[in-house]
């Protein structure tokens, strides 16, 4: 049998566990939410921790707080940053609104830390108490949103990373590939010729532009409402609090960080989490196409198109012996759709706030960092197992190309489209390639002929045969 302590809090006593750090008001939350089993991600419990050990040399600062237990809230907070204790966090993620048990978690477990540094025991928060030290100047309310930003803000670099390198490998691509000419495709029907170099070019310019976008909606996350405690008043916070708690908060976290305008304001919305979801679900939505693309491009390998050759990561059946399949983009697919739901997810709960508060923070908060985790893993993946082994089959670009109808809209120009367009039937008619056509027939001959269908001249602006 595990050892028991007995703790009290304003609903009367529980038997807490002898080892854990946590304490009666984290254990009534696990008790009341076995809900999914899923723990707080650690860049959101880093993010709390930041705020408790910034808010002790604040009022360590102040004098506010006695010196002695400032130092051993911070001590305590950088072990927990450190790695230690890590299983200490047990609050569930679906909990209460607007997240007091995960609050009062990390409040308790830096208070029986802190004590123990100071020569006491775990349970009896003397001379440090959750509530009225760690969580001195402070609510669950302007806690939860502040931690809510600087974990999404402490995630994005390495979503923004990752972009980076999905788009240099793309660009990368687009250079390799410049001289395979092959058929464009429009409503999955053939049309004029494009370079494979071409559009895997605009692929990298496509994650360029949500790179950029990532970065302008994140900007509004750097505005903090620490120090709005519990509407956005900031009652029992001291008029030095909010900006040296900035100023620290800086310090520990590394990020660019700024006091709120208007703290009321930034507790009432959730709508800067929200415009960094949007911009994420856009990217997503560009990610997922390119994913698609790139399963389309290489299918085959001998009844699809089959113009690109992906890297082979694992075999592709159970029962099929030699298949391989685009597994690495087909991944991508899956992260897509879920952060999809995660999206979904902070949009909803982002408007389902009412008057000074949104009490739907705690599942907004792991939604939009659980969607950059896994969004910037599944670029980085995609970049390095599989874009950057990707081959052309440049025989296969131009076997399709050269019988390609729409190689006629080349002609258009020299002899109608009403004419064009006949060719283009008949071609698709007799098997014969457009070329033959219009060499047989004697539409064109030479030179001219030569000008009007250059493949590589129909990839530039210009009218073909036009000098």
């Amino acid at each position: 049998m595990t050892s028991t302590r007995t703790e009290r809090d304003p609903l009367g006593e529980k038997a807490v566990p002898s080892d854990a750090l946590y304490g009666i008001q984290t254990l009534r939350a696990a008790e009341n939410f076995p809900i999914s089993g899923l723990r707080p991600l650690p860049a959101f419990v880093d993010a709390v921790v930041w705020i408790k050990r910034s808010a002790a040399l604040t009022h360590k600062e102040t004098g506010r707080l006695d010196a002695r237990l400032a130092d051993a809230i911070v001590k305590a907070a950088d072990e927990v940053l450190a790695g230690e204790h890590r299983d200490q966090f047990i609050v569930d993620v679906y909990q209460a609104g607007a997240g007091t048990s995960h609050n009062m978690n990390v409040n308790e477990v830096l208070a029986n830390r802190a004590n123990e540094l100071l020569g006491g025991a775990r349970g009896t928060y003397q001379p440090v108490h959750p509530n009225d030290h760690v969580n001195m100047a402070q609510s669950t309310n302007d806690v939860i949103p502040t931690a809510m930003r600087l974990a999404a803000l402490a995630t994005l670099p390495g979503v923004l990373t990752a972009l980076d390198v999905l788009a240099s490998s793309m660009l990368a691509k687009g250079i390799e590939f410049d001289d395979v000419v092959k058929s464009g495709r429009t409503h999955l029907q053939d049309a004029t010729p494009i370079r494979l170099g071409q559009e895997f070019t605009a692929y990298g310019h496509t994650v360029q532009r949500h790179r950029q976008k990532l970065a302008q909606a994140a900007d509004w996350l750097r505005e903090l409402n620490i120090g709005g405690t519990a509407v956005g008043t900031g009652i029992n916070a001291e008029q030095a609090y909010p900006a040296l708690m900035v100023t620290h908060l800086r310090q520990v976290s590394g990020l660019d960080l700024r006091e709120g305008q208007d703290r009321i304001q930034l507790m009432q919305s959730m709508g800067d989490v929200a415009t960094l979801s949007g911009a994420l679900r856009a990217y997503v939505l560009d990610l997922n196409k390119i994913a698609n693309d790139i399963r389309l491009l290489a299918s085959g390998p001998r009844t699809g198109l089959a113009e690109i050759v992906l890297p082979a990561v694992q075999p592709g059946s159970s029962i099929m012996p030699g298949k391989v399949n685009p597994s690495i983009a087909e991944m991508v697919n899956q992260v897509c759709y879920q952060a999809l739901g995660l999206d979904t997810t902070v949009a909803m709960a982002s408007e389902a706030g009412q008057l000074e508060l949104n009490v739907m923070m705690p599942v907004i908060a792991h939604n939009i960092v659980f969607a950059l985790i896994i969004l910037g893993n599944a670029t980085r993946v995609f970049a390095e197992r599989c874009v950057d082994g990707i081959e052309a089959d440049a025989a296969q670009c131009a076997y399709w190309l050269e019988r390609s109808p729409a190689l006629v809209t080349a002609l258009a120009p020299k002899i109608g489209y009403a004419e064009a367009a006949r060719l283009a039937k008949e071609a698709l008619a007799t098997g014969q390639t457009v070329r033959e056509l219009v060499t047989g027939k004697r539409v064109l001959e030479g030179a001219e002929l030569d000008e009007v269908l250059d493949l590589r001249a129909m990839t530039e602006l210009g009218v073909p045969g036009g000098g």
